[in-house]
C-alpha cells in the first residue's frame, strides 16, 4: 500500500468542514479504514459495514454485552424457550423509540409489526418490500436461517413468536448479530408508498444510540446522539463522526493531531510508536480471528485438490506473519482460531515443500508458467493489517514452483460484490466471530448453503456439511465438538482454504477517551463511551 505523507490542508475537502467539532468535548471523531457499502445491516457481512449502521443506528432483539460474548436482552426484555427447542417467545421492550430524522417521522413507538417485518422480508422472496427493492440477505442465509425459521407470528402488540423447523442451538446468539438489527415497518411502508424502497440502504431509521444524520463516500459519516433512547446510560456523546480514512499512516498522524479520537486497524510498526506518545493509549487482546486464503473450486485448476495442495505447501507462512503481522501474529493451522470450543489442536499444516508442490503440479497436468489472479484487500483488516504484501510474498513464493499470481485489488465494497459473484480465483480473506459458536465459522463460511454469500472458496462437501448441520441442530455441546471436528478434519484434507495467521487485536485511542472496550468480534461499538474534558 502506498504510504502518503500526512498533509494537513489536503484534508479540507474531508475533515477541515467539522474540525471545530472536533475539539468539542462531547464530539467524538473516529477515523476509519473504508466507505460503507451501504446501511441496511441485513446486506452485508463486513465490520466496515455493521460499524456504520448496525453499531451505531439499530438495535436488536438480543444483544451482546460491551466487550464480550454472553447475551443480554435488547429490543426484547425477555424470552421463553419450549421444551422441544422449536419455539421462542419474545416479550418487546416497551416505549422505544424509532429516530425522528429530516427524512421520516414516526407516528407510534416499537412493536411487534416491526420485528415481523424485519423478518418477513429476510424470509420470503415475494414480500413486498423485497419485491420493490431486490436485495439479498447473505448472513441470514448463510447461517442457513431462511430454512430454520419456519414462521414468525405476532401474538400481541409486544409479543412476537418464532417458530422453527429445527432446533437452532445458538439462536439467541444468532439474533443478537447485526445482520437481525430491528427495522421500522412504518418507515417501509412510507417508503414503498413514496417509491423509494432502495432508501432503507442509504437513509437508515433504527432504535439505536446514534441518529444517521449524512454520508458523504470517502469522506465522513455523521450521526448525532439519540436523546430518547431506551439505554440512556449508552448514549455519553452529542455527536459521532466517521473520518473516512484509508491510509494507516493518515489515522495515525491524525490520532496524533487530536483530529480523530479513535482510529480504526493500525499497522503492526506504529505500535511502539503510538504507545510512546503520551496522550495516546493502545488496549490490546488476543483477537478471535483468522486471516485466510480462499481458493474458488470452481475455476480450473484449482478445482483439483492436487492444485490446491501445492499452492498451500509452497506458501512460507512463517515468513508472512514475520514481515507482515509482526509481533501481532500467531501461526494459524486450522480454520478456527484457538479460542473457539471445539478448536482440534491436533490438526497441523503440510511441511513447507516447494518440490514436492512442483510435484504435485506436474501431476495435475498444470503446466508451468500457469496465471492465477490472487486478489488481495485495499483495507487493513483485524484479520490481515496489510493484505497487498501478503500477496507480493505469495507471489515470490508460487513463482518458486512455476505459478504466475496476477494481484488484483478493488475498492472494498466492491471486492466483496465481486467476490460473492465468484469472479476471483484465489483471494485473500479473513473473518472475526461473531456469536462465538463454531457455526459461525464452520457454517458461514464453509457450508453448502453458504456458497452464494460468504463461502469463498465456493466448496460443497457434503460429507462435511452434513457433520456442520448436525451439530448445528444438537443441544449436546460434547457430541458437537465431536462433528466439528471431525469437519475440521475435512476441510484440513480438501484445502480450500489456506489459514495464514491469527492476529492480536490493538485498538489505538487518545487518553480522553473513556470506557472503550474492545469487541470480540472485531466490530468497534461507541455505545457507553465517552470523552474526558
Amino acid at each position: 500500500m502506498e504510504r502518503i505523507a500526512f498533509k494537513p490542508l489536503l484534508l479540507a475537502a474531508g475533515l477541515l468542514a467539522f474540525m471545530p467539532m472536533a475539539q468539542a468535548a462531547s464530539t467524538l471523531v473516529y477515523c476509519s479504514e473504508a466507505s460503507p457499502a451501504g446501511f441496511d445491516p441485513s446486506q452485508y457481512t463486513s465490520g466496515t459495514d455493521f460499524d456504520a449502521s448496525a453499531e451505531t443506528v439499530f438495535n436488536r432483539l438480543t444483544q451482546f454485552k460491551r466487550g464480550g460474548t454472553e447475551v443480554e436482552p435488547g429490543l426484547a426484555t425477555s424470552w421463553d424457550v419450549s421444551k422441544d427447542g422449536l419455539t421462542y417467545t419474545f416479550h418487546l421492550r416497551d416505549g422505544v423509540k424509532f429516530h425522528t430524522t429530516d427524512y421520516f417521522t414516526p407516528t407510534h413507538d416499537f412493536n411487534a409489526d416491526d420485528v415481523l417485518f424485519t423478518f418477513q422480508r429476510l424470509l420470503d422472496p415475494e414480500n413486498p418490500f423485497r419485491k420493490a427493492y431486490p436485495s439479498e440477505s447473505p448472513y441470514f442465509t448463510d447461517m442457513g436461517l431462511n430454512t430454520t425459521i419456519k414462521s414468525v407470528e405476532k401474538l400481541d402488540e409486544h409479543t412476537v413468536r418464532f417458530n422453527l423447523n429445527n432446533v437452532d442451538a445458538s439462536f439467541v446468539q444468532n439474533l443478537a448479530m447485526s445482520f437481525a438489527s430491528v427495522q421500522s415497518a412504518e418507515y417501509a411502508a412510507q417508503l414503498l408508498k413514496e417509491g423509494k424502497a432502495a432508501d432503507i440502504n442509504q437513509k437508515p431509521v433504527g432504535t439505536g444510540p446514534f441518529v444517521f444524520k449524512r454520508y458523504q463516500k470517502d469522506s465522513q459519516i455523521r450521526f448525532s446522539a439519540n436523546k430518547q433512547y431506551w439505554k440512556p446510560d449508552d448514549v455519553k456523546l452529542d455527536n459521532l463522526v466517521f473520518s473516512i480514512t484509508p491510509d494507516a499512516a493518515v489515522r495515525l498522524q491524525k490520532l496524533k493531531a487530536g483530529e480523530c479520537q479513535v482510529s480504526g486497524y493500525p499497522r503492526p510498526s506504529d505500535i511502539d510508536v503510538m504507545k510512546q506518545d503520551p496522550n495516546l493509549r493502545v488496549l490490546q487482546q488476543a483477537g478471535f480471528n483468522l486471516g485466510f486464503l480462499a481458493y474458488n473450486v470452481t475455476h480450473p485448476p484449482l478445482d483439483q485438490l492436487k492444485v490446491r495442495q501445492a499452492l498451500d505447501m509452497a506458501i512460507d507462512k512463517p515468513a508472512i506473519i514475520k514481515a507482515v503481522y509482526q509481533s501481532a501474529g500467531q501461526l494459524a493451522q486450522n480454520a478456527l482460531p484457538p479460542a473457539q470450543w471445539s478448536y482440534d489442536p491436533t490438526i497441523k499444516d503440510a511441511p513447507y515443500d516447494p518440490a514436492k508442490a512442483r510435484a504435485l503440479l506436474k501431476e495435475a497436468g498444470v503446466a508451468p508458467g500457469t496465471t492465477i489472479n490472487l486478489w488481495a484487500m485495499t483495507v487493513q483488516r483485524a484479520s490481515n493489517p496489510n493484505a497487498r504484501m501478503s500477496a507480493q510474498m505469495i507471489q515470490q513464493d508460487w513463482d518458486k514452483i512455476g505459478i504466475k499470481a496476477n494481484i488484483v485489488s478493488y475498492e472494498w465494497g466492491e471486492y466483496i460484490k465481486r467476490a460473492k459473484a465468484g469472479e476471483h480465483d484465489v483471494m485473500i480473506y479473513g473473518w472475526t466471530g461473531d456469536n462465538g459458536d463454531p457455526d459461525n465459522w464452520l457454517g458461514v463460511l464453509y457450508s453448502c448453503a453458504a456458497v452464494k454469500g460468504s463461502n469463498y472458496a465456493k466448496w460443497c462437501n457434503p460429507a462435511y456439511d452434513k457433520l456442520v448441520q448436525q451439530a448445528k441442530v444438537s443441544s449436546d455441546r460434547e457430541q458437537r465438538i465431536k462433528w466439528y471436528q471431525q469437519a475440521q478434519k475435512i476441510l484440513k484434507e480438501q484445502v480450500p482454504i489456506t489459514p495464514i495467521a491469527n492476529s492480536t487485536v490493538f485498538q489505538p485511542l487518545r487518553k480522553e477517551v473513556q470506557d472503550f472496550k474492545i469487541s470480540p468480534f472485531g466490530l468497534t461499538p461507541f455505545y457507553g463511551v465517552s470523552l474526558n474534558k
